[in-house]
């Protein structure tokens, strides 16, 4: 039987993991960082908490004979995806990173591309004071120090500081894109803050800043490791990792 290991906290790894755990010739486990306190859990066995490093996780593909990763964590978990390339490489398992498309700007679209939360802190003042916020709760210290009113929206409380003039919202998706128009409205947002996770999830909050004039500053993400296979598509990761492909 192959044994798989998914890297997993996203709808694509939930996708990933369900149709594994369809195939009789494959024993899959998902493992989740455990970062978010009540996340979906995938069908299957699931272990939820970091490894310890790379040198951790390599040790325990060894020891649970791990054929073949899929890192299918979310675009942005760049840490991750570099301790699976090294702890795949010593352990000698295949690896495959399964990431959603990421957006991609259209007509009427204001999209200002910044390489990281850094920059996207020091362009705020030039859009906007009113700031939708949508990165997460990681990262948020990044912009403690700017100027202006933030609407800051998660899933989970942040544990860095906030902007000094902050609402934080907790909630989690889907989003509807009159709904996005609505919250927008209501707090007067000026400039959106979002990272190019992509996905069809969060997705209309880019409709809503179309509809709107509003800026969005897009945090562009780092690319796959070099060497490191990749795809888009559930299906395909799941023929990979099961041998077909």
């Amino acid at each position: 039987m192959r044994r798989v290991l998914v890297l997993g906290g996203t709808r694509e790894a939930r996708d990933l993991a369900a149709l594994l755990h369809a195939d009789p010739a494959v024993s899959v486990v998902s493992s989740l960082a455990g970062r978010v306190r009540e996340p979906v859990l995938p069908v299957g066995e699931v272990r939820v908490g970091g490894f310890g490093g790379r040198d951790a996780l390599a040790e325990w593909m060894r020891g649970n004979r791990i054929d073949a990763v899929v890192d299918a964590t979310h675009p942005f978990a760049t840490r991750i995806t570099a301790n699976a390339a090294w702890a795949c490489a010593r352990a000698g398992a295949a690896l495959l990173v399964l990431r959603r498309p990421e957006w991609v700007a259209g007509e009427g679209d204001r999209w200002h591309a910044v390489r990281d939360l850094a920059e996207a802190a020091r362009e705020v003042p030039a859009l906007g004071r009113r700031v939708f916020l949508t990165i997460g709760r990681q990262g948020v210290d990044a912009f403690a120090g700017a100027p202006g009113r933030y609407l800051v929206r998660a899933i989970d409380p942040p544990e860095v500081a906030m902007p000094a003039e902050a609402t934080l919202l907790l909630d989690r998706g889907p989003f509807t894109l009159e709904s996005e128009i609505a919250l927008m409205r209501e707090h007067r947002i000026e400039v959106l803050v979002t990272k190019n996770s992509g996905g069809a999830l969060t997705s209309a909050k880019l409709g809503a800043a179309r509809e709107l004039g509003v800026p969005v500053l897009m945090v562009a993400r780092t690319p796959v490791p070099p060497g490191v296979a990749s795809t888009s598509d559930p299906t395909a990761a799941a023929r990979w990792a099961s041998g077909v492909a």
